[in-house]
């Protein structure tokens, strides 16, 4: 037997925040359009954000009474069992697909881990009994600027000297 909610369904104390939400961000926001202070700006800012936090709320309050019947709710949460066919192309894909699968698995295991680089470390670091460390030398030199080298394709450039021009001002 399903017990009866009154008018404000089950989740009351959603409904009630939600209510002082608004109020709260109601007046804050009247406050900072009705009331002469120099921070009205933040108030009229903070009762619309208030109202605004208010709408999660009404969301909870609206989605916890939600009323599934339990016939259209059995399908969803896994309460009806459906029959299995072993026959047909369905029960052939459902094999094909779970061999592939488990021979994925099973190889992933064999060669000792499933991480997608495993196989690339083992394979750098040679066979496993045998880790070898090497010192790499590697030469350094500073190199200067150099004038650029036009390449003998590129068209000439034209040298174009730029008059001096002074800046002028107005008194103001």
């Amino acid at each position: 037997m399903e017990a009866e909610y009154g008018g404000l369904g089950r989740c009351v104390c959603s409904f009630w925040l939600a209510v002082a939400f608004d109020i709260v961000g109601l007046t804050v926001l009247l406050l900072g359009v009705f009331v002469n202070v120099f921070f009205y700006d933040l108030l009229i800012y903070a009762g619309a954000i208030v109202i605004f936090l208010s709408l999660i709320w009404w969301v909870f309050w609206y989605s916890g009474n939600i009323e599934v019947p339990p016939a259209e709710l059995e399908d969803d949460v896994g309460l009806l069992k459906k029959k299995r066919s072993a026959g047909g192309i369905g029960g052939a894909v459902r094999s094909l697909s779970s061999r592939v699968s488990n021979g994925i698995r099973n190889s992933f295991r064999r060669n000792g881990g499933g991480t997608f680089g495993s196989r690339a470390q083992r394979s750098a670091a040679g066979t496993p009994g045998s880790q070898q460390t090497r010192q790499v030398t590697v030469a350094m030199e500073t190199v200067a600027p150099q004038e650029s080298t036009r390449h003998p394709a590129d068209p000439p450039v034209a040298e174009v000297a730029m008059p001096h021009t002074t800046m002028e001002t107005s008194p103001t």
